[in-house]
Order: structure tokens, then C-alpha cells, then sequence
């Protein structure tokens, strides 16, 4: 197009300023995109989404999709990633990925909820066997591996409980029987410990780490979000093109909230953290709490292997839950919850508020647990008010409910 150009409506669409090259500013530019220009046909035939090398479509990476993708893979330890719309997406499209009619699937009857009714419902309808196997005993995982299990899931902790499993014991016996692994990795968020190394020698990590960046990536607690990597090439594709076969994409806003968000993930992770343990502690002396469930606290299930694992980046995120003794009604701990004011109720974690939830444990999991106390659980996020005022918040509570 030239200047010739009569009509104002064509001119503003195909104008042809471009901006100087040579821009550099702390945050990268943002590239929304459905529609990919090529400059030819030769160029249109030439280009690989696959490898990143050049762009096609918008569902198949822009700029500033690439480059969440490569922080995220350096943060966990990968070499590969793919960004979902959700951590339940990034959970999903790996089983879709790698379990076919007849398979079978393991999964911690601990897990995340809405993992388990995935395989549950949808994956059944496609005559995938899921079985439950309890975390905290490696040798019930190695008992329920048959020769038709091609996917384990792992979590560390627990859903909720936050029993902390012995996660290299569990990558072993999966690894000697040629079964893949993936991991639930949103609580350790790549800053716990190492997926892809859990020895700190490079001789064992899982296969696939998934994320939800809904947490503490983004930080905000405003965007949903997912990802998944993975250190194999292949298993990479053969997630990748599940991933282009399902039309899986994330808005470039919401890439972009991430971005900005990363780089202050640490400082976030460990100031949830040291608050999360304060307060725990503060709880395990207060008479309506029978039992407190954190990983990095001396007796909670699971501590040693948390200590194994995360004892030297001292990190534990900022999650944990209490069981309130058996004696207080199921109305009296709605009260507590209720009468919390800077604690929120919601569901999630990792964002700037506090929040609180009660569970009603015995229909979240099928296996006895021995190890909890009798009461209601109650899980709370840390978020990012000062302690004193989050504890005082908690004694009025408490004092008004129990």
C-alpha cells in the first residue's frame, strides 16, 4: 500500500509505520495475536511452532507466551514448558496426553480433588482405570503398579492435610517398573526443591512437573492458569501436540500478569512461609486445635521427608491446615470461620489476602487416616498481612466461637 490510497477506513488498517527497532524496558512487550503475518508463502511453509523457532497462530505461541514458557521450565529445573488456561488443565491434558483405553492410572488418595474426579468420570468414559494409593507408604504404590499403569501422579503435600510423602522413595519404584511420573508441583512452585533433581546429583526426577500459576506464580489471586514441563523431548511433543489437538491457549494478559509477577515469587514464597509457620505455631497452644498439619513443623506427617527434601531451602510455602478437636460442633467451627474478618473465606491460595476454609475430610478421601487427629480440618492461606494483626484476627475468632 502507498499514500495513493484513497480511503481513510483502509489506510488506518494497513498503515505502514513501523517503530524502531531497539526498545529495552524491565517489562517485555506484550503480543496479542490470533492472526500471524507472514511476509510469503515461503515463509508460511518454512515456519516450526514446534520448536519455537518461528510462529504461525496465536494458539501456538506468541513472544510473550515463549518467554513465560522458558522462565517457567528454568524455574522448575525443565527444558520444556506449555502454558494451559488452569492447573486442573495442566493436570488434564497430561492424562489425556499419555493414558489410552485399557491404561491405568495411580493417584494419591490424597491428591487434589478435582484430579481424582477427572479420572473419576471423564477419564473412565474413555475406559481408563484410575486406582488410589496411599502416599505416605511407598510399598502400597509399589503393589498397585500392574503391567496396565502408564501414569503415577505425585503430590507433596497432600491436598489439605499435607502429609509430605517420600517423593524420591515413590520416583524410585515407579522408575524401576518403567512407569512415567508426574507431579503436582504448585506448593513447591520450583523454590521448595528441585523436581527434575530430587537428589541434588541429577540421578532422579519426575517426568512431568505441572503447575498452577494460579497460585503463586501470579501471585494476585485474578489470574487462572497452568503449566507443564518436562526435561524429555519426546514426552514434550506428545504432550505438545495433545495440547494443539485440544486448541489449549492463555491470554496474553494474563501471560503478562505472570511475567510481571515472577520475579518477585521468592521474596512472596518465603514471607508467606515465615508467617504461615509463626502462626501454626501460635495455634498448636490454643485448647480448640488438636492437632496442627504443616510439613516443615516437627510431628506433622510426613516432617522428616519434608526435611529431607526442603530442608535445605527451608521453604514451605504458606499453606496449612488445623484439625479442631472433635468436641466443638461442625456450627461452632462454621462460627470460628465466620468470624474471622481479615481472613476470607475461598478457595485457593497464594495470593496478597489470607484466606480460610473447612473440609469435611471423610468425604474427600477413601483410606483410614490414622495419622490425623479426630475434628474438623481447617486449611488456611497466608497471605501477605502483617503477623500480629493475623493472629490477633484468629484469637477473637476463637475466643468467639469456641
Amino acid at each position: 500500500m502507498n499514500d495513493s490510497t484513497p480511503d481513510i477506513r483502509t489506510r488506518i488498517v494497513h498503515h505502514p509505520y513501523q517503530p524502531p527497532e531497539g526498545f529495552v524496558a524491565p517489562q517485555p512487550g506484550v503480543f496479542k495475536a490470533s492472526t500471524v503475518i507472514f511476509p510469503n508463502v515461503a515463509a508460511m511453509r518454512e515456519r516450526e511452532w514446534k520448536d519455537k523457532t518461528g510462529y504461525t497462530y496465536g494458539l501456538h505461541g506468541t513472544p510473550t507466551t515463549y518467554l513465560l514458557e522458558e522462565r517457567l521450565a528454568t524455574l522448575e529445573g525443565g527444558r520444556q514448558c506449555l502454558l494451559v488456561p488452569s492447573g486442573l488443565a495442566a493436570l488434564a491434558t497430561v492424562a489425556l496426553a499419555l493414558l489410552r483405553t485399557g491404561d491405568e492410572v495411580l493417584i494419591p488418595d490424597n491428591a487434589y480433588g478435582p484430579n481424582k474426579a477427572l479420572a473419576e468420570v471423564e477419564l473412565a468414559h474413555y475406559g481408563i482405570r484410575h486406582v488410589l494409593y496411599d502416599a505416605m507408604d511407598p510399598q502400597d504404590l509399589a503393589a498397585k503398579i500392574t503391567p496396565a499403569t502408564r501414569l503415577v501422579w505425585l503430590e507433596a503435600p497432600g491436598s489439605v492435610t499435607l502429609e509430605f510423602p517420600d517423593l524420591p522413595e515413590l520416583v524410585r519404584i515407579c522408575r524401576a517398573r518403567g512407569v512415567c511420573t508426574a507431579l503436582d508441583n504448585t506448593w513447591g512452585a520450583g523454590l521448595a526443591f528441585a523436581p527434575f533433581d530430587l537428589c541434588g546429583d541429577g540421578s532422579l526426577g519426575v517426568d512431568v512437573s505441572a503447575h498452577a500459576l494460579t497460585k503463586y506464580p501470579s501471585g494476585g489471586g485474578d489470574v487462572l492458569m497452568g503449566s507443564i514441563v518436562t526435561r524429555d523431548e519426546a514426552l514434550h511433543l506428545k504432550i505438545k501436540l495433545t495440547h494443539m489437538r485440544l486448541g489449549l491457549g492463555v491470554g496474553a494478559n494474563d501471560v503478562e500478569a505472570v511475567l510481571r509477577a515472577l520475579p518477585s515469587m521468592a521474596l512472596r514464597y518465603r514471607a508467606h512461609d515465615q508467617v504461615a509457620r509463626e502462626l501454626a505455631r501460635w495455634l498448636a497452644t490454643q485448647a480448640a486445635v488438636a492437632q496442627v498439619l504443616h510439613p516443615a513443623l516437627p510431628g506433622a506427617p510426613g516432617h522428616a521427608h519434608w526435611q529431607a527434601l526442603c530442608g535445605q531451602a527451608d521453604a514451605a510455602a504458606g499453606l496449612f491446615s488445623v484439625v479442631i478437636d472433635a468436641r466443638h460442633s461442625q456450627a461452632q467451627v462454621d462460627r470460628f470461620c465466620d468470624s474471622l474478618q481479615l481472613f476470607k473465606i475461598g478457595y485457593s491460595w497464594g495470593g496478597p489476602i489470607s484466606l480460610v476454609m473447612p473440609y469435611e475430610l471423610a468425604s474427600m478421601r477413601q483410606r483410614p487416616t490414622p495419622h490425623l487427629r479426630a475434628g474438623t480440618v481447617v486449611r488456611f492461606s497466608i497471605g501477605l498481612e502483617a503477623q500480629e494483626d493475623l493472629r490477633r484476627d484468629l484469637a477473637q475468632a476463637l475466643a468467639a466461637a469456641f
